[in-house]
């Protein structure tokens, strides 16, 4: 494996017991994920999208096929994951749904409250600290959350359509402040989403796959220079390459 590859995706397949012989979600995928880069799967409804990134994060075991880590030492990798509701916990506030991964860790309260401070600051929430999840927009709800999986240090965070619930220009807006969270932490990112044009601000690889069952049909890399901005939605290339990369979804 290459230094510079933090998971290879060896013939994973995924196949749910159903009483009918089962339902092959995925099939034979094999990709390799870069460290400190920023890849988005996109695909057909029902394609296995969200199931790929289960099994990466373990939720789900594979019927076959592997998944390798390059870790240091071959520790187990530190994995977070935001889904498309933020499934904050409506007792505890903004900062103390932040510490909690911390606590689990048994890290001492006031460094998990100095860390969580600069998180906070980080995904633009200063001034909410305190704020009971109920008070909060669906934007701020899942700031929290990608503050909650990040506070970790994740080797690999994990997105699961973290926007889809959204309407579409706060949706833009999240999009933007992820780029730009991103880009100040280069934390290596694998996330879903039905948005090419999400997909293509964000990414550094766009991996389209298949109908059910899911494999990977396509490979992009993002052609698109950093640090990006939204206004290069509109440039006739970006334009260009969106209508090719439907073209092939829709295949």
């Amino acid at each position: 494996m290459s230094p510079e590859t933090l998971l290879r995706i060896e013939d994973l397949s995924v196949t749910f017991p159903n009483g009918n012989g089962g339902l092959a979600a995925l099939e034979s995928v094999n990709l390799e994920v870069p460290e400190c880069r920023f890849m988005a799967v996109l695909g057909p409804s029902g394609s296995g999208k969200s199931t790929l990134l289960r099994a990466i994060a373990g939720l789900i075991q594979p019927t076959g096929g592997r998944l390798l880590f390059n870790t240091p030492e071959g520790n187990p990798p530190r994995i977070g994951l935001v889904f498309q509701q933020a499934n904050l916990m409506p007792w505890r506030t903004v900062i103390e749904n932040i510490t909690l991964p911390l606590e689990i860790q048994g890290q001492h309260p006031g460094y998990a409250r100095d860390l969580a401070c600069e998180f906070i600051e980080l995904v633009g929430l200063d001034g909410f600290e305190n704020s009971w999840p109920r008070n909060l927009s669906g934007g701020m709800a899942q700031r929290v959350a990608l503050a909650r999986a990040l506070i970790m240090e994740p080797d690999l965070l994990l997105l699961d359509e973290p926007f889809g619930a959204l309407d579409a220009l706060t949706r833009e807006h999240m999009g933007a402040e992820l780029l730009r969270i991103w880009q100040n932490r280069e934390t290596t990112v694998v996330m879903v989403t039905h948005s090419i044009s999400e997909a293509l601000l964000l990414a550094d690889r766009i991996v389209v796959l298949t109908s059910r069952p899911g494999k990977v049909a396509r490979v992009v890399d993002d052609p698109f220079p950093r640090p990006r901005t939204d206004e290069i939605r509109y440039s006739p290339e970006f334009v260009a390459l969106s209508r090719d990369i439907r073209a092939s979804i829709m295949e």
